[in-house]
């Protein structure tokens, strides 16, 4: 019994015990429960960030990781700033307007002595840092219509950091408003409503109470009808007139602000929600449309590929001209056949002596039949095409997948309002010495690229023992990029675009390029960034020291994404790069510039009308 009575004791102080601790955790539940909202809305959650002025780096395109590396750091505000710059973000944005008249542009410039302006390349995981902050106010034209002055404050410059050339082609492809009434009727039954249970409380005020409620129905009713102003009824002008009467009444009278503060709080979260929404749905199939092959260009290619088998076509390579040293050598990356004809085409057309060209498309093993047969039905002038199925080389290599440039967004948050495109080697360039052995010296074209002078001097350069010839961009530093390790590299060095290269496979070999590229890639493998951030990375630091800088006349770069390109500076550059989003051969690209790649597509092919290819 005393056992028994002993265990019962035993049991009854467990029990208190346990309902001492219970309650205690009610009480920090309880008091943790009210100090995160007031937390919340004193803006204290602001501080949390990192501190610094940067932007993450992401790769052009979307469905890759787009995670943010390093926040942004805001400094603390009261709520109605909060407001504020929801409402901002709502408005449109307006791209800068660049006068590039003369000249080549920031991104093709080899040396910017005292440049204020600090790009910083956006795609995954290697972040820069921007320039302070200024507001500009700049005034520009184009096609002689005048544009207003344009203040680049910090809603434009987000949107263009988080979607990069999205936004320029938004303001460019903008379209009038059709449901403005039907948005403006919301936003009045919206105040009506914060403003109906306070004057419905007020016994004097029991017409206007009717003439609110009466207001409301028939506003509901009209929206219920209406999704366009077309829908309207056609005395809604005065409808609005009665509404906006009785709203001007009831701010005349005191009412319960926390009952009003509520419902516009309510407004507040409903509208930015809606404009998240849209802008990311909007954001997605624009990028899905620029990164989708158009049908009509899947049908050329299963067109093609049939053809192919069913006519048994005899394809007549000369070996020796393609493994000759003393011609003049191409090489082009690429799985789309129109893409890579216009480069082809563009450069026999504007040669010399087009018998000394030889052109090699590497391409994967989808498109290899297809890419054969166009060249074999469309031969161009004297010049020699081989084209070889990468999945299926010879080389030493594990890793033979078709991997086209890279591209990345760098954009410039601060001070000034643009995006640009930044195209670095893609894994396949880096076979190219293995693959082409007897060579000595190749020119690297990329398939969005169009050529308007004779290539022929490219290979009389002396490259004072470079291996890679480009053009180098002096807006962004290799220093700029905040994941490198300090010490190991030239901080001021610029960067470098693909588009044209000149390569020299024989020093290449001799210095172990592609040996050093997969050294820095295997070492930055373990540091857990996206595997383009680290290709950028390792490019990068595998060409310092090792680029010989090209005149800015051999390429102009931009035309898959700036809109305001002078056709004089178009006219002086020997090549022209569509780097960007918005290539020739879509339908969204741009289209002041879409003849210059169009003139050197050959119309006359069958398929091309047999699938609708209408670029």
């Amino acid at each position: 019994m005393k056992g028994g009575g002993g265990g019962g004791g035993g049991g009854g102080g467990g029990g208190k015990r346990r309902w001492k601790v219970l309650v205690i955790g009610v009480m920090v539940l309880v008091i943790l429960s009210m100090l995160v909202p007031l937390a919340f809305l004193l803006g204290l959650h602001n501080s949390f960030h990192s501190p610094g002025p940067v932007v993450t780096v992401q790769p052009s395109s979307p469905f890759n990781s787009l995670t943010r590396i390093n926040a942004t750091k805001h400094s603390q505000r009261d709520i109605s700033d909060r407001v504020d710059a929801v409402l901002q973000k709502l408005n449109p944005v307006i791209p800068k307007k660049r006068d590039i008249n003369g000249g080549s542009r920031d991104m093709n410039k080899t040396s910017i002595s005292g440049s204020k302006k600090k790009g910083v390349p956006v795609s995954p995981a290697v972040v820069a840092n921007p320039s302070p902050a200024n507001k500009t106010k700049i005034e520009v034209s184009y096609k002689g219509v005048h544009r207003a002055v344009v203040s680049v404050d910090e809603s434009q410059r987000t949107c263009q950091v988080k979607y990069g050339s999205y936004c320029l082609w938004r303001e460019e492809n903008k379209e009038p408003m059709k449901d403005a009434k039907v948005k403006h009727m919301k936003d009045l039954l919206f105040v009506a409503r914060a403003y109906y249970p306070s004057i419905a409380k007020m016994p004097s005020q029991s017409k206007l109470t009717r003439d609110m409620k009466q207001n409301i129905q028939e506003f509901e009713r009209i929206l219920s009808e209406s999704s366009a102003d077309g829908d309207l009824p056609p005395q809604v002008d005065k409808k609005f007139e009665k509404m906006e009467g009785v709203i001007s009444k009831a701010k005349s009278f005191p009412v319960d602000c926390n009952n009003v503060d509520k419902k516009l709080r309510q407004i507040l979260d409903l509208t930015e929600d809606e404009a998240s929404f849209h802008m990311k749905q909007s954001v997605f199939l624009y990028q899905l449309a620029v990164q989708t092959m158009p049908k009509s260009l899947h049908c050329l290619s299963m067109r093609l590929t049939v053809e192919h088998f069913k006519s048994a076509s005899v394809d007549i390579e000369d070996s020796e001209k393609f493994s000759d040293p003393s011609l003049l050598h191409f090489v082009i990356i690429s799985d789309n056949i129109l893409a890579s004809s216009v480069v082809i085409n563009s450069t026999v057309v504007h040669a010399r002596e087009s018998k000394n060209f030889v052109f090699h498309v590497l391409t994967d093993e989808q498109n290899y039949f297809a890419m054969k047969q166009w060249f074999i039905r469309n031969p161009c002038k004297q010049a020699a095409i081989q084209v070889l199925n990468i999945e299926k080389m010879e080389v030493d290599h594990s890793d033979m997948k078709l991997s086209l440039p890279t591209e990345f967004r760098v954009s410039f948050p601060s001070g000034d309002n643009r995006t640009d495109y930044l195209s670095i080697f893609s894994p396949s360039h880096y076979l190219l010495p293995k693959i082409f052995r007897k060579l000595r010296k190749v020119v690297v074209l990329d398939h969005d690229v169009v050529v308007q002078r004779d290539l022929s001097p490219l290979w009389d350069l002396d490259m004072d023992g470079k291996v890679n010839g480009a053009v180098k961009s002096c807006s962004v530093r290799l220093g700029q990029i905040k994941s490198l390790k300090r010490g190991s590299f030239d901080a001021n060095a610029c960067l470098w675009m693909s588009g044209l290269n000149v390569i020299n496979l024989a020093r290449w070999r001799e210095l172990g390029v592609s040996e050093t590229y997969q050294k820095f890639y295997k070492q930055m493998s373990s540091e857990g960034e996206p595997r383009e951030a680290i290709a950028l990375k390792a490019s990068l630091l595998t060409f310092q020291d090792k680029v010989y800088a090209l005149d800015d006349k051999w390429a102009l770069s931009g035309l898959g994404y700036d809109y305001y390109i002078k056709p004089q500076t178009i006219k002086n550059a020997a090549t022209l790069h569509y780097n960007g989003n918005m290539k020739p051969w879509l339908e969204m690209g741009i289209p002041q510039y879409k003849s210059y790649w169009r003139k050197h597509l050959n119309r006359e092919d069958g398929f091309l009308s047999d699938c609708n290819v209408n670029p």
